[in-house]
Parts: C-alpha cells; sequence; structure tokens
C-alpha cells in the first residue's frame, strides 16, 4: 500500500503551499541566519565562524561603522523589536531606510511570512541585553572600535 503526504495534508485542510506560508519561530531562525542578521546584530559572529551561542544572538554591536555619514552600530534587535508589535514591524521593515552599512532594500525584498516569522524568533528571547551605541555624527570622534568605510587611501 502506498501512502501521500499530500492528500494526507488536503485531508487536514492544509496544502504544502499554505503550510509553507505559515510564520513561525523556525522559519524566523532561518532568516536569521540566512539573511546575514548575525553578520553586523551579533557581536563577534564573523570572526567566530558563526560559533556564537545563540543565547548571544542579535544583541546588537559596539564596532561601529565610520563614513561620510557618521559613525552607526548595529542596534540590539531583541530591544528594537521588542517595541514592535508583529504587524508595527512588518509596515517598518517594509518601509524603513537606514544609514550604511546596513542593506535596508534587502529587508524590504523579505516576504510578509519571513518578517513574522523573524520576528517570533527574536520575541522568542527573554533576555534582551543592553542597547548599543548611539549613531555618532560625521566629525565627531566616535568611542570604542570602529571600522573605517571606505577604507583610507
Amino acid at each position: 500500500m502506498r501512502f501521500s503526504l499530500i492528500p494526507a495534508l488536503c485531508i487536514i485542510g492544509a496544502s504544502p503551499a499554505a503550510l509553507a506560508q505559515e510564520p513561525s519561530v523556525e522559519q524566523g531562525r532561518y532568516v536569521t541566519m540566512t539573511a546575514g542578521c548575525n553578520d553586523c546584530h551579533t557581536a563577534g559572529y564573523g570572526p567566530a565562524e558563526g560559533a556564537i551561542p545563540e543565547a548571544e544572538w542579535l544583541k546588537g554591536d559596539s564596532l561601529g561603522w565610520r563614513g561620510p555619514w557618521g559613525t552607526t552600530y548595529a542596534p540590539n534587535l531583541r530591544i528594537r523589536l521588542s517595541e514592535m508589535s508583529e504587524d508595527a514591524w512588518v509596515d517598518y521593515a517594509k518601509t524603513f531606510k537606514t544609514r550604511p552599512p546596513m542593506p535596508w532594500f534587502n529587508v524590504h525584498a523579505m516576504t510578509e511570512t519571513d518578517l513574522r516569522s523573524f520576528h517570533r524568533y527574536v520575541m522568542s528571547f527573554e533576555e534582551k541585553g543592553e542597547k548599543a551605541p548611539e549613531f555618532v555624527p560625521p566629525g565627531q570622534e566616535p568611542q570604542g572600535p570602529y571600522i573605517q568605510f571606505p577604507p583610507p587611501q
């Protein structure tokens, strides 16, 4: 006797396409990893080749990115997203623009399901951590380490 997963899903009222459209914490974790969120929003993630405990993910970084726009820091997304409902996050994520090096245009391209999943994943962390340093305007010297962008010639 052969069984097929597809008819079984239809019997319980959910098609594979519908299941793929349901936001979930697991999908949010996947988005975090594949969209490169940890690259900037998790301190030391790149140099550690991703070997940072998940409990430390998305807490922001004190490493600055300095350029003609001033010095920016990757914010603590656990704090930032805790200040927004899921709906407010989706609206914000589809329209915001920030200073470099944040690729906000990539976030705009995410599906609503991925954005909702990301919010659910970030909200699954109980410990929020501390705020990252604030933006430093052009011409002012940042405190702490930073990467000059573009590098000096």
